[in-house]
Order: structure tokens, then sequence, then C-alpha cells
């Protein structure tokens, strides 16, 4: 049985002080926002924490558990999170609920009327004034105070109104005129909903309760606008507002949409083209990188491995300065190098070559310097592999007659691949996501004129992000797809490699 110390009890009080403290913490605004499942779960981690670490008996399980729950917050919290956007249609315009979409719509339609009430204003927040959530203290002409929010208008009776504007509120920081001015776009763009409308601000000291030009009609789930009478249907299924012409109100709502997303890389013709062929390309970018690093580090390698090398030590510095290098850095420098107009490449070949402005040339491009990064990690693990071979194997190699070929081709070179095909493997899979090395230098590009969001070097990686973050508008569940995507090719390869490496190893061992 442990004995137990002064420490060991004290570390663990305050372990579990600290465990309550966070609990308590993260329960707060999970009881603000009625998230009664996240709040159940934070109840139960909670709970085995303190039954793991109380309990004297589960010693294994005092280890594991830590790992274990960063795993789950870390790896597969995310993992399912984003498999689960996956199947929805999230992104710009569909970010919300259907009622959000509702307050968006017509509070992005109010107009000020004759007769709308005008209120003195003050632009306060929570929090650090250059960056905290805003909101609107109000004094209507009574000079009774109200705090406007993103969920509506409701009394603040222990504000203090003077001069038609609220001056002090207990738990909210005043914005001055310089604060406010320096946030005037949030201010303008802030909207309080109320029942006939909402209530905008009217430069940064006065604010109006106008009324919204199209309302929503729960009776027909449809919007109208008063002034024209057109009308927006729902479209649950889609979770946008259209119209009998098709035409759509910018703001919907996030639905499930099932495998729409999985289905529209493989069957919309404007996706799948540029889908399948920047599938390809990234295909031919992992194992053109895996394979020309592998030859160079390895010859490399070969070449430092014999006794005949005077200053081998020296050498092997220089060969590894590049891995010592920010790969960031060199990535743009490389890009550089490559320009047409000044590039050093041009220079020294007296060429005018658009190195990055022609897709052949790009995705040469981008291998070089592919080469040029990853050699000499290659180098160095198979320097290692080198020294781990018994030279009595090429020797009796030798004796038998084997050229020096056939020594390198029947002993060396499968005793290599049963300890370096792991490492391969895992290289294939970081080059296949390798998002730094084609957005620091070519970004994707370059670009047919037809397709701004699919370039002749673009990964599935930077699509996705292109696709999640570019100017042409958010698309989170299409981009998760690809992920998905992304990852099950990525597994099946892996595991396809692997069987293969322990049929290798069971050859040769």
């Amino acid at each position: 049985m442990v004995p137990r110390t002064l420490a060991g009890q004290a570390g663990k009080i305050l372990l579990l002080g600290l465990v309550t403290a966070l609990a308590v913490w993260g329960a707060q605004p999970l009881v603000a926002a009625h998230a009664w499942v996240a709040l159940g779960v934070l109840v139960a981690v909670t709970a085995v924490i303190f039954l793991v670490y109380l309990w004297r008996r589960p010693v294994p399980a005092k280890y594991l558990l830590p790992g274990t729950l960063f795993l789950i917050a870390f790896q597969v919290v995310p993992i399912l999170y984003t498999v689960s956007t996956a199947f929805t249609n999230y992104g710009d315009g569909h970010r919300g609920s259907k009622q959000d979409a509702v307050v968006a719509i017509q509070s992005a339609s109010v107009r000020q009327v004759p007769g709308s009430v005008e209120y003195g204003l003050s632009v306060a927040t929570t929090g650090d004034p250059a960056t905290g959530d805003l909101v609107f203290l109000l004094a209507d002409p009574a000079g009774k105070a109200y705090l406007g929010d993103a969920d509506g208008l409701r009394p603040l009776p222990a504000a203090t109104v003077s001069g038609g504007r609220v001056t002090a509120a207990d738990g909210y920081t005043l914005l001055n005129l310089g604060q406010a001015s320096a946030r005037s776009r949030e201010v303008v763009a802030f909207v309080v909903p109320t029942r006939v409308g909402a209530i905008r601000a009217n430069g940064i000291t006065r604010a109006y309760e106008g009324e919204a030009s199209q309302r929503y009609d729960p009776g027909c789930d449809c919007v109208t606008d008063t002034a024209s009478g057109h009308v927006w249907r729902a479209e649950n299924a889609n979770g946008y507002f259209v119209d009998s012409a098709g035409q759509r109100l910018p703001q919907g709502w996030k639905v499930n949409v099932g495998l729409r997303n999985f289905g529209s890389a493989l069957t919309d013709p404007q996706i799948r083209g540029p889908f399948f062929g920047t599938l390809v390309w990234n295909f031919a970018f992992a194992l053109g990188s895996v394979l020309v690093t592998f030859a160079l580090g390895l010859l490399c390698a070969l070449a430092m491995h014999s006794d005949r090398v005077r200053g081998r030590s020296v050498y092997r510095v220089l060969m590894v300065l590049p891995y010592a290098m920010p790969s960031f850095a060199m990535l743009l420098v490389w890009t550089d190098m490559f320009n047409q107009q000044f590039g050093l490449l041009n220079r020294l070949l007296s060429t005018n070559v658009d190195w990055l402005g022609e897709v052949w040339t790009a995705r040469l491009a981008v291998i070089l310097i592919q080469l040029w990064l990853g050699y000499p990690y290659m180098f160095l693990v198979a320097t290692g592999a080198l020294q781990a071979i018994p030279r009595e194997l090429a020797e009796a190699a030798e004796v038998d007659g084997a050229g020096a070929w056939q020594r390198f081709r029947a002993v060396t070179l499968p005793l290599l691949l049963v300890a370096l095909s792991p490492l391969l493997i895992s290289s294939f899979a970081y080059n296949f996501n390798n998002f730094n090395a084609i957005r620091l230098t070519t970004e994707g590009g370059p670009f047919p004129a037809s397709n701004p969001t699919a370039g002749g070097t673009d990964l599935l990686i930077t699509y996705m992000y292109r696709l999640a973050f570019g100017a042409q508008g958010a698309q989170y569940g299409f981009a998760a797809a690809i992920s998905v995507y992304i990852f099950t090719i990525v597994a099946i390869v892996s595991a396809v490699s692997f069987r293969r490496t322990r049929r290798l190893e069971e050859v040769y061992s």
C-alpha cells in the first residue's frame, strides 16, 4: 500500500480544489445558456475525477485519466464536431437558428418613420472599452433608462440619467465619445430587436426605434415586404426564404442537409472537376515529395556512410542546415527565388520563366522546394538506419560475389524499408495535408479564369481553407465534408501501408 504523505495529501486537495473551481466557472455560462446536456457532461466528468482521485485502489486510472480527458477534449470532440458540421449548411448566411434569421431580416430592414420613438444613447460594454461586447444604454423622453442588447430591450432602474442620457449604470463601462467613435462601425451595425422593429443608432449619442419593412408572418411561414407586398416563403429543408422567382433573402438559418455536402463534391459539375483534379494532384504532390526527398536523403546518407569520406561530421552538419531553418521563412525565400522579374533562379539561368504563373512550372517549383526542405530529415533517419544494419550482412553478400548495386538492392534497401516504412507513411500523411508548403508559396495558384476557388497547385486542405474562409463566402459545412474526405483517404492509405509494412517485417525478421 502506498503510504500517505502530507505533501501528497496537500497536492490532492489542491488538484481537486482547482477542478472544483474550474467546474463552477464552466457551469455558470452553461446554466445561463440552458445547455443542460453540456452541463450534465461537465458534472459527470467532475464526478469521475473526484471518484478516481479519492478512491485509493484504481492507481493506474489516476495516471490514465488526465491523458484520456485531454485526448477526448482536443481530439475526439473536434473530430465529432467537424463530422457533425459536414451534415449541415453551416456558413455565411446560415449560422444561427430560424428565429435568429427572422430577427436579422427584420432588424436589417428597419427604417425610421414619422413618430418613431427617439432615445438618448450611451454606448457601453461589460468588458474592455476597445474590444468588449457592446450594449446600448437608452433614455426615453420621459427619463426612464433601458438596456438594449441582442436579446431586446428591458428596463434598467439602477441607472443614472442626466441631460437626457444614461451617465452611469452598475456593471457597465460607458464609452466616452472618442472610444465610441473608434468603434463607430460596430455602433452603427448594432441593433436591438423590439416588437415593432428594432432600435438603431443615429450617430453616437442618439438612437431611434424604427419599423421593419420586412416582417415575418408565422401563419404563412413567410416574410412580407410591407411597402411592396413582395413575399418570400420559407424553405425549411434548405434553410432560407425564397420568392416565386427563386430569389433568396441573404439571411438564412442552419439546417441538417444530410449527405448533400458529400454528394456535391462527387456529382455537382462545377465542383466535381476541380475536386477530383485537386485530389489527383494532392496524391502526386504527397507521393512525389516523399519519393524525391527520400531518394536524395538516402543517396546523401549512403555517401556519408562510407569510411573513405573524410570530414563526414562537417558534411553531415552542412546537410542538416535546411532542416534547422524555420520552414515558413524558407518557403517565403524560395517564393522570391522563383519570381519571374527579380528571382534568383531566372537571373542565374538567364531566363524569363514565369515559374509560379503556369500550372506545371508551379507544381515543379513546389516539389523542388519540398526537396530542399525535406531531404535533411530523410538524410537523418536514413543515416541512423544504415548505422543499425550489421556490416557483416554486406560483407557476406560481397563474399558471395554480389556487386555494390546487388548488395544495396538485396540487403541494404529491404532492411532500410523495414525500419523506415512507418516514417515514410507518416511523411506521406504530413505532405498530404502540407498547408504551409502551398499557402506560403503559390497560395494554391495559378487560378483559371473560370474558377477562382481551385488553383493549379491547391491541395485539398488549401481548397478546404479557401471554401471555409475565402472572399467568396464561408461554407463551413462543405469545407467540413472535404476535411472528412481528407481524413478518410489518409486513414485508408495509412492502414493499407502499415499492413504491408508488417508483412515486410515478417519476411525480413
